[in-house]
């Protein structure tokens, strides 16, 4: 394969290669138990009226070679949008030929051309490749936050804290 990567705009229609690269991506960091997903929540969650977050799909030869999940972000300490990349994954094949840095500065031209001015995403504190690469590009580790989050019976609780009445 020597043709050169292409990124595009995700559809409907990739979903269920997007979801295949998020179950390989979970495996490399040893998480495939951790996937809950299918790729029908992907098609219901990300397109359409009211999409929860958008992707690009990059291509070499018309064959997928990656893709990025992302969604719009406020900092209202900058007083700007930003963008919060979810998933990035490159195929094994086309590692190495700047499919992952293509993926990134898309997502960068984009949240620029809508007024944005920052880029955020987490990274599995063992996946030391993936450190790595965000460093080449030039990000830098957000050594004063941490990332909390609540996820099953905390978000239910959570939510059950409410108490209005709806």
């Amino acid at each position: 394969m020597s043709g050169d990567v292409t990124i595009r705009a995700a559809t409907a229609a990739d979903a269920d290669a997007i979801h295949a690269a998020i179950v390989a991506m979970s495996h490399h960091v040893g998480a495939a138990a951790k996937v809950k997903s299918g790729a029908d929540d992907l098609r219901r969650f990300g397109f359409g009226e009211n999409a929860c977050f958008e992707g690009l799909v990059a291509e070499v030869d018309g064959t997928f070679a990656g893709m990025c999940l992302f969604f719009p972000s406020f900092s209202t300490w900058l007083g700007r949008p930003g963008v919060y990349v979810q998933d990035i994954f490159v195929d094994e094949t086309f590692r190495g030929r700047g499919v992952g840095e293509k993926l990134i500065a898309r997502v960068a031209a984009i949240t620029a051309e809508r007024g944005g001015i920052y880029l955020r995403l987490s990274v599995d504190v063992e996946n030391i490749s993936a450190q790595a690469f965000y460093s080449s590009l030039g990000m830098g580790w957000a050594q004063g936050e941490r990332l909390y989050a609540a996820y099953g019976d905390a978000f239910t609780a959570l939510a059950a804290r409410d108490g209005t009445e709806g």
